[in-house]
């Protein structure tokens, strides 16, 4: 009797152990990832509304913005999510959706990445727009390039067109 190692006579149980390897090593790539970006987004809903706490307290034209930009950027080297521009972008997020509808899908807001969370915010006209293509985004998993191409091609107005 020929006894048969793992990978049994032909390779074939290697390879279907290693195929299965490798699809649960994405899938936990992908669940990290997806904690990851939730936990940041959880970070900037919690900065941008310090800022908007705190800014009430300054006077328009004393930079509050660029100076906890190059704070925060100094306290954190490697850390890119701290430059001005994008700190505007975190409390215009926080504005945009901290409202009575804009509470109901919050939740929603950490699920889709940073990208397509500022895609929606300006270039969504409307609320209720800007809900259905986190809705569509969260369904069918599109990059930021498909939902740039899905707004600005109007998909929201044609879909609404095409219920009513």
């Amino acid at each position: 009797m020929i006894k048969v190692g793992v990978f049994g006579a032909s390779g074939r149980v290697g390879k279907l152990l290693l195929e299965d390897l490798k699809s649960k090593f994405k899938t936990a790539q992908i669940k990290a990832s997806i904690k990851v970006n939730t936990e940041l987004l959880q970070f900037y809903w919690y900065l941008g509304k310090k800022i908007i706490e705190v800014q009430k307290n300054y006077k328009w034209g004393s930079k509050f913005l660029e100076k906890l930009s190059q704070d925060l950027s100094k306290a954190f080297p490697n850390v890119k999510g701290f430059s001005h521009r994008n700190l505007k972008n975190i409390r215009q997020w926080v504005n945009f959706w901290d409202n009575e509808k804009g509470k109901q899908v919050v939740s929603h807001l950490f699920q889709i990445p940073w990208g397509h969370n500022i895609v929606i915010i300006q270039k969504c006209k409307n609320i209720d727009e800007a809900i259905f293509y986190i809705q569509n985004s969260l369904k069918h998993g599109i990059s930021r390039n498909v939902l740039i191409h899905q707004i600005e091609s109007g998909l929201y107005n044609r879909q609404k067109k095409a219920i009513n």
